[in-house]
């Protein structure tokens, strides 16, 4: 992981998928739904992950060839094994320096990276430069404050034990580009066309509390790096309280909670 170019804690991809690469296979539906796909086109992922938005154009579409880029080496990995399409190549890149010439790609587009990125208007330029003139280019990121009720869930009861929390709840939900308008704006000021913003929804179901407690036992993403720095002691009240807050008074069992993104789109000016 890049400290400069990426905030977020990568370490295995099989534990991203337990945290996040679930939920970016669902929204990945309808960000492309709004973002569109057309046979034939060159597209790039950028900040893939291990794959899913890849993966979903692909079963969608008949591209004609597919990038997914990431700065995390070991989701690289994960996505590669288990690509089965000659169509898609998977690579280590920097989303603020992209290692591809420009004007390269007819549909640029990033899931849930851009509010990781510190500077995110160096990406955003990036996106630009390698975008074909007329080139769709389009993001989403989580609406982390509004819309993400399981994560909120981890970090209002982590932040009522503990100050520290309360310190990187606030940071979590004022991350570059996920309050209202910020995407859109963002579109505008690097000077793409045509520029819409819009609203993705899906549901996070989780089959227990066990299953939604996984992955902060696990090496990725800003909850594991709060709990990595927790004595055992404090660990285990943070987990109680959690599971407390997961249960409402009911059985353990399934949950569904709702989770929103923001998303925006725009052509790439001649």
């Amino acid at each position: 992981m890049s400290t400069t170019s990426s905030t977020f804690v990568a370490a295995d991809g099989d534990g991203y998928e337990r945290l996040m690469g679930r939920w970016s296979r669902l929204l990945a539906l309808p960000f492309l739904d709004f973002v569109g796909t057309a046979d034939g086109d060159r597209i790039l992922d950028v900040g893939c992950g291990t794959g899913h938005l890849t993966f979903a154009v692909a079963r969608r579409t008949g591209a004609g060839e597919m990038r997914g880029v990431d700065i995390a080496l070991p989701y690289i990995e994960h996505a590669r094994r288990h690509n089965e399409d000659a169509r898609i190549v998977f690579e280590v890149g920097d989303a603020c320096s992209l290692p591809y010439p420009a004007q390269s790609f007819d549909r640029v587009l990033s899931l849930l990276v851009l509010h990781f990125v510190p500077e995110p208007g160096k990406a955003i330029a990036e996106m630009r430069r390698v975008a074909r003139p007329g080139a769709v280019v389009g993001a989403a990121v989580w609406d982390a404050r509004g819309g993400w009720v399981s994560n909120r869930m981890f970090f209002d009861t982590a932040a009522m034990l503990d100050p520290e929390a309360g310190a990187r709840r606030a940071r979590n939900y004022t991350r570059p580009l996920t309050r209202p308008g910020e995407l859109a704006r963002a579109w505008r000021d690097a000077g793409f066309k045509g520029v819409e913003e819009t609203t993705l929804a899906i549901r996070m179901e989780f089959a227990s509390f066990a299953d939604y407690w996984a992955p902060f036992e696990g090496k990725d993403g800003p909850g594991v790096e709060y709990v990595a720095t927790l004595d055992a002691d404090a660990r285990s009240r943070l987990r109680e309280a959690v599971e407390a807050a997961y249960l409402d008074g009911e059985a353990d069992g399934a949950r569904s909670y709702a989770a929103l993104a923001w998303a925006v789109k725009g052509t790439a000016p001649a």
